[in-house]
């Protein structure tokens, strides 16, 4: 969005007033909120001087619903009715859902099994998306609160590896409450947004998120302004809180207790919570715990978490791998979101990547401000020439071919926007109607790939089969939300639909089929080469039993044998392959029914051209 100078009489030009806009991280364990505020800009308070708004909702009540700190500390006398983590909520079905132990407390509507979490409350039931709008409402009257006016639109941060089903709910949230969405930024971008300007960085930088329950690692370049996303990786399964359970269940282990109650539980892990941000202070932690005393060392917690950090590492690597780029290319790593503090984590990746990782500003406030900087510019504040932002489609997308295969479109990791067009046609004489099938994933089968939509391109004019043009384009908006369209070039025939499906994958997800994609390559490929020999071998074999139909007596009785012959070898083979010995026998049907098709060729030509004189030929 920019903003125009509009001319004054007598040739004056005026300059707008500051616009208010603001940056929102809408984090699964805290959200924050963050403005322009005279230099610069700067995460907004609470009335109680917090910056962190805990996302926890409690709807114990019919009346409005309490958010942040004071819903925190009621979790464990009213599980039932108070929510918190609701983003690993969004875009996800309720059957996903129940059965995972963290919201195996809330009593879900069963008759909405297929469809987004309904949590029944006492207030009400309430899916994903209206929790999620109570905890931008306040985030939105915080700021109104700060800056003394009402903020014309927001920046809302999401995780990197957030699908278009996930970031479309979190923009419905936003409409919700009537919050005018400028953009959904991803966090990783945020920090390298916050970093980039304000220390003037150029050059490869990862950026390394590790919050309270979610993980993401972005590969960026950012060179002379600007920001490219070159791969993205992740995993929603995996944060603090996890270090948290574990160093709690080294306690209850201490302790020798088998059973405890669920307030001594809440109360267990809120200990782990403080021995935790203890031992980024301290080299040893005194522990005790109702009747037991310890120590913990900074020593024992490393080994305790050892395979935890293993895991943010091992995705740094696949981050690298599929940006091309080797360690020593990275000029700086951006350490975001509070877990970063710990220092296991810090040496761990210190020692990755070789060199100390940024940690200038506060990484609990490091997305916020990144998306601040962001609101700032697309409300009309800053030039838009400051800097260019680019993110990437976290999966292929594309379209199913005959034979049940895939044609990748948008490749993984393209930069977006994008819009991609690719022409395909008809597969049978006559045929008026095209059903698309848009797909997401690495595989090359449709069946093992996630199917977003369909939808049909009708009234295309019965032609021979593929003579018809039908360039279908696929475009991904800066917030990656996709649209597909269809068009038959003949007659401009068009069919288009907007994919948002109900729910879609998590991060988990999609690092699984791309780990399932790298580990079936080979066979892939080989399954593919054997569709496509398939297909082409009956695609010849229909047209020369259509040519037999109609233009039969031109065939010679050897040309006709020989012709049956190879019918029936690729027909013996065609199901089970190989891929290359059907190519060699359509190679030898091509060849043994060239005469034929030349005689065919040279009877319908001649009478097309009866009666016509060079003249008009020409």
């Amino acid at each position: 969005m920019a903003l125009l100078q509009i001319s004054e009489p007598g040739g004056k030009s005026s300059t707008p007033a500051h616009r208010i806009a603001v940056g929102i991280d809408l984090g699964t364990t805290n959200s924050l909120v963050a403005a322009s505020c005279g230099s610069g800009v700067e995460v907004l308070p609470g009335s109680d001087g917090s910056y962190l708004l805990p996302s926890v909702v409690d709807y114990s009540n019919s009346g409005s619903p309490i958010v942040g700190s004071a819903a925190k500390a009621r979790i464990s006398e009213d599980p039932n009715n108070i929510i918190n983590s609701v983003k690993r909520l969004l875009g996800r079905s309720q059957s996903e859902v129940v059965q995972t132990p963290q919201f195996q407390n809330y009593d879900f509507d069963q008759s909405r099994a297929e469809a987004a979490p309904a949590i029944i409350t006492s207030a009400g039931v309430k899916d994903p998306i209206q929790i999620s709008a109570d905890i931008l409402r306040t985030l939105v009257d915080r700021a109104e609160t700060c800056l003394k006016g009402k903020p014309e639109g927001a920046v809302i941060t999401v995780p990197a590896h957030f699908n278009d089903a996930q970031r479309q709910q979190t923009k419905d949230a936003a409409k919700l409450i009537g919050l005018n969405v400028l953009r959904l930024l991803n966090e990783p971008t945020a920090a390298a947004i916050a970093y980039g300007l304000d220390s003037n960085d150029q050059g490869n930088v990862v950026v390394f998120d590790l919050g309270g329950g979610t993980f993401d690692v972005s590969l960026l370049s950012l060179q002379k302004g600007v920001f490219e996303v070159l791969s993205t990786g992740g995993d929603t399964a995996l944060g603090g809180d996890d270090f948290d359970h574990l160093l709690a269940d080294w306690i209850k282990d201490a302790v020798k207790l088998e059973q405890l109650s669920e307030s001594q539980n809440a109360q267990l892990l809120n200990y782990a919570v403080l021995i935790k941000h203890q031992l980024s202070e301290f080299d040893e932690v005194p522990l005790e715990f109702l009747n037991w005393s310890g120590t913990i060392s900074a020593g024992e917690f490393a080994r305790l978490t050892d395979d935890l950090v293993k895991r943010t590492i091992l995705t740094c690597r696949r981050v690298l791998r599929d940006g091309k780029m080797k360690i020593e290319e990275i000029d700086n790593i951006v350490m975001v979101g509070g877990s970063t503090r710990m220092p296991v984590v810090r040496a761990a990746v210190s020692e990755f990547f070789g060199k100390q990782p940024l940690t200038d500003i506060d990484p609990d406030k490091v997305v916020a401000i990144g998306a601040g900087i962001q609101a700032d510019v697309l409300i009309g504040n800053k030039s838009t020439d400051d800097f260019l932002l680019l993110d990437v489609t976290p999966l292929s997308l594309g379209i199913e071919t005959m034979g049940e295969l895939v044609e990748k479109i948008i490749p993984r990791n393209t930069t977006i926007p994008v819009a991609k067009a690719q022409e395909f046609t008809t597969f049978k004489d006559g045929q008026t109607a095209m059903t698309l099938h848009i797909v997401q994933g690495e595989r090359e089968l449709v069946s093992d790939c996630r199917s977003l939509a369909r939808f049909e391109l009708r009234d295309i004019p019965p032609m021979v089969a593929g003579a018809a043009k039908i360039r279908v384009t696929f475009q991904v908006d800066a917030d990656g939300l996709l649209s597909v369209m269809a068009e038959e070039l003949n007659t401009d025939k068009t069919a288009e639909i907007q994919v948002k499906p109900s729910y879609g994958l998590d991060a988990e997800a999609i690092e699984q089929m791309l780990q399932t994609s790298h580990d079936n390559a080979k066979a892939d490929l080989e399954i593919r080469a054997l569709r496509e020999a398939q297909i082409e071998a009956r695609q010849l074999i229909d047209a020369i039993n259509s040519a037999k139909e109609v233009d039969g007596l031109l065939l010679i009785d050897e040309e006709a044998v020989l012709i049956d012959a190879v019918i029936r070898q690729i027909e013996s083979v065609i199901q089970i392959g190989p891929s290359t010995r059907i190519h060699e026998l359509t190679e030898e049907l091509n060849r043994v029914s060239s005469d034929f098709a030349a005689r065919r060729m040279d009877l319908h030509i001649g009478k097309a051209l009866k009666g016509e004189t060079i003249d008009e030929v020409q």
